[in-house]
């Protein structure tokens, strides 16, 4: 029975393609992606309708307000009410823009997130699309986001809007790097790019219990958290929403979209948080492998998804817990902490290699992490450059 619900939609495909058993086999591949693109859109559309409410309610519950909960029971419709107004509305464009580019701009982004979702195993047997290169696809996909912004900008004929995006593209480049640096020691551990092998490499527990997971060795654990630093900031998720700061340049390079356009660049933003998630979760977290090992009863795909579920819930904690950043703190932490971090990471990871993998290695690659660690927090002191504040106030 648990091997059954384990593939149960690994068995549903097949009997929609049974049919089609004396086809071309170019025609059964096409049908075949074709199921795989409808599952992802169905899946992760319905996800993205159902974290854009629980994520007010979340920020209502912290902040001791109410979310959203007139429409539907408990407000759960509110999605599907902002569907309708999203559709409604009236899709201003600027006269003196160029219409074309301004267009483009929300379909390009909104097909990137899409594409970045294809390569990431759901469960067992559940890569949508398993191909050998499957971590670089994802980064090589994934930077087209910076052309999308740019286009966004450029087609707008606004200054805001301009200015939105060269600062969206600066922190999108500068965080870029540690992105794909933290992914290298994984990379270099595995010895391959297709995510399918690197969630197989992380398939055992020490003594039944604990799992092997590359978070929990110490050039893992801080691979993660620059991976899921940068992912905040490649996702343009508080505290790194310098692009939309209403106080300083309203929406950013979304300032002169409205309607629809407007929802799907939110759309974009959220379906790229769910991508660098999921990628997070199949680097670091062991991808659909349980916890435990007494746990594997549970279909694979539910462990993914709670995993998923988890990182999801921090984003929407750390929105809901830090304010915006300015644009020279973010530059600062990416360029003299992150990029030197996780070139550390790299290194550690060779040594944890290297020693053995044992706890030898682990001890070594502690001992990397913790020195780098230690000499920049020593370098990158602040408290020393700024005088202390004096607050006077009238009496």
């Amino acid at each position: 029975m648990t091997a059954f619900l384990d593939q149960i939609f690994v068995r549903g495909k097949q009997t929609l393609l049974a049919p089609m058993a004396h086809a071309p086999g170019w025609l059964v591949q096409i049908v075949s992606s074709l199921i795989n693109i409808f599952a992802l859109l169905a899946v992760f559309l319905t996800l993205f309708a159902l974290i854009s409410v629980l994520e007010r309610k979340i920020l209502a519950r912290m902040q001791n307000r109410y979310g959203p909960n007139r429409v539907g029971p408990f407000g759960l419709f509110q999605p599907i009410a902002d569907g309708i107004k999203m559709l409604i509305k009236e899709d201003i464009v600027p006269a003196r823009a160029d219409k074309l580019v301004h267009f483009l701009a929300p379909v390009l982004i909104a097909a990137v997130a899409i594409l970045t979702l294809g390569v990431i195993p759901y469960g067992r047997n559940m890569t949508p699309f398993a191909i050998d290169g499957g971590i670089l696809f994802f980064f090589a996909v994934g930077s087209a986001t910076e052309l999308a912004v740019f286009m966004a900008g450029w087609g707008s004929n606004n200054k805001f809007s301009m200015l939105g995006a060269m600062r969206a593209i600066a922190q999108m480049f500068s965080y870029e790097l540690p992105l794909i640096i933290a992914v290298l020691p994984v990379v270099m551990v595995v010895g391959s790019l297709m995510p399918d092998r690197i969630v197989a490499a992380q398939a055992q527990y020490t003594f039944g219990l604990v799992p092997r997971w590359f978070v929990f060795t110490p050039w893992g654990a801080a691979a993660f958290i620059l991976f899921f630093v940068s992912g905040l900031v490649e996702s343009n998720r508080t505290p790194f929403d310098v692009p939309e700061g209403e106080s300083e340049i309203v929406a950013g390079h979304m300032t002169e979209y409205s309607g629809f356009k407007y929802a799907t660049f939110f759309m974009a933003e959220y379906l790229g948080m769910f991508a660098i998630s999921g990628l997070g979760v199949t680097l670091f977290l062991g991808g659909w492998h349980a916890p435990a090992g007494a746990l594997e009863f549970l279909p694979s795909y539910v462990w993914f998804f709670a995993k998923l579920s988890a990182l999801l819930f921090v984003y929407i904690w750390v929105r809901g817990t830090l304010p915006r950043t300015r644009i020279d703190q973010i530059m600062n932490l990416a360029w003299k902490f992150m990029l030197p971090m996780a070139f550390a990471c790299v290194i550690a990871a060779a040594v944890w290699h290297y020693a053995g993998r044992g706890l030898r290695g682990w001890l070594w690659s502690l001992v990397v992490i913790a020195i780098v660690y230690t000499l920049l927090s020593i370098l990158l002191d602040t408290r020393r450059k700024f005088a202390p504040r004096v607050y006077r106030f009238a009496e």
